[in-house]
């Protein structure tokens, strides 16, 4: 009897260690409450889930990544100072609680957006960089067709809900991937708090981040909550973990703390960031130099995100002449590198050699040299 107890411990032990591998590799979809949800791979845009993420929908205040991307733009070249006027703060929702006659840079807008969503902020910033908020508008729909938002309208700069106002999941998650890249928006976004500067009156305060996923989810990054009666609550967060930067949107979720702790933990489970460094190099031959061999490196490091299962799969592929011609100079491209799973190139970098290759010339025999001599003569 105790013997064959023993074998039935030993056997369902067996069975439980064989399955948990396969458990790992095929993590469970997440179930949410949100009626249109996404996470992506932020380098690449490559959808990791999507539950119907093309679907438009109003998106409340998360329509303030992009009336904040646009302002800290405008920052970059001149962080102008803006006077608050009547016609800037007369705004429904969320403020930082602006008052005409304050006098404060962009920069101090744009973190009003983005810590206490901000509805002055943003309507601020629209008519101090455009002189109207339509006019803004109007470039917040150009600067969304540029990232790719083809299924997005913007009506106001705030998010409040107006006429056909409305994004999908898809191109929120475009956009929350493409802001992230502006150092000032990462800046702001990742932060629980913030010092914002007034010029007048001259005071610093301190506003804290409305988006709980900071405190929540390891290696959160940002972005930005929203929330209308019309759109329900919405969300645009950030992750990284490992060199991998994700990006996951719901729109109208109930539930949407614990839809994104569920969308983030699903896309880690399925993605690896590869990193290839700029220290692999090829030995190229050179003619006619005072070297007779180069070596070209790697120009710039460079990161692959992709399934788990692909990561095996990648192929370098090198791309360069038989020999190269001096003279030649440091940091010249002589060719190319390519990284490829199963026929598609995901990334690409250019090979440069280390330093320079001078050109020299062969010494002449006497035969050639009495020929040149012969005709200087007639020269």
């Amino acid at each position: 009897m105790c013997k064959k107890l023993l074998s039935e411990i030993i056997l369902f032990c067996f069975f439980i260690s064989a399955l948990s591998p396969l458990c790992e590799a095929t993590a469970q979809m997440p179930s949410l409450s949100a009626k249109s949800a996404i996470v992506i791979c932020a380098d690449n845009g490559k959808v990791i889930y999507g539950k119907n993420e093309k679907e438009p929908r109003p998106m409340a205040s998360t329509t303030k990544i992009m009336t904040a991307l646009l302002t800290l733009e405008a920052a970059e070249k001149e962080d102008t100072n803006v006077t608050i006027t009547d016609k800037m703060v007369p705004v429904d929702g969320s403020s930082m609680y602006l008052q005409a006659g304050q006098v404060l840079p962009l920069l101090s807008l744009a973190k009003g957006m983005l810590t206490v969503s901000g509805n002055d902020a943003a309507n601020s910033a629209a008519i101090a960089l455009c002189g109207s908020v339509d006019a803004f508008v109007a470039l917040m729909n150009k600067k969304a067709k540029q990232i790719g938002m083809l299924d997005t309208i913007f009506e106001t700069p705030s998010g409040l809900d107006k006429g056909d106002h409305h994004s999908t999941a898809y191109d929120m998650a475009l956009l929350g991937a493409y802001a992230l890249e502006n150092q000032a928006f990462f800046d702001i976004s990742s932060k629980k708090s913030v010092e914002v500067t007034f010029v007048k009156p001259d005071e610093i305060r301190t506003l804290y981040n409305e988006n709980r996923m900071l405190k929540r989810y390891d290696g959160c990054i940002g972005i930005k909550t929203g929330f209308t009666r019309l759109a329900g609550r919405c969300l645009v967060s950030a992750a990284e973990r490992n060199n991998t930067r994700l990006v996951a949107v719901t729109l109208d979720a109930p539930d949407d703390w614990n839809d994104h702790e569920k969308l983030l933990d699903y896309g880690f489970s399925q993605i690896e960031t590869v990193i290839f460094d700029n220290k692999d190099y090829a030995i190229l031959p050179v003619v006619g130099g005072d070297t007779n061999e180069i070596s070209a490196f790697v120009k710039d490091k460079i990161s692959i995100s992709l399934p788990k299962s692909d990561k095996g799969k990648i192929k370098k592929i090198v791309e360069v002449s038989p020999f190269l011609y001096a003279p030649l100079k440091q940091g010249q491209v002589v060719g190319k590198v390519k990284y490829q799973v199963d026929g598609e190139v995901l990334a690409s970098n250019d090979l440069i050699i280390e330093k320079d290759v001078n050109l020299v010339r062969p010494q002449r025999g006497i035969w050639q040299r009495l020929s040149a001599a012969v005709m200087g003569l007639f020269n």
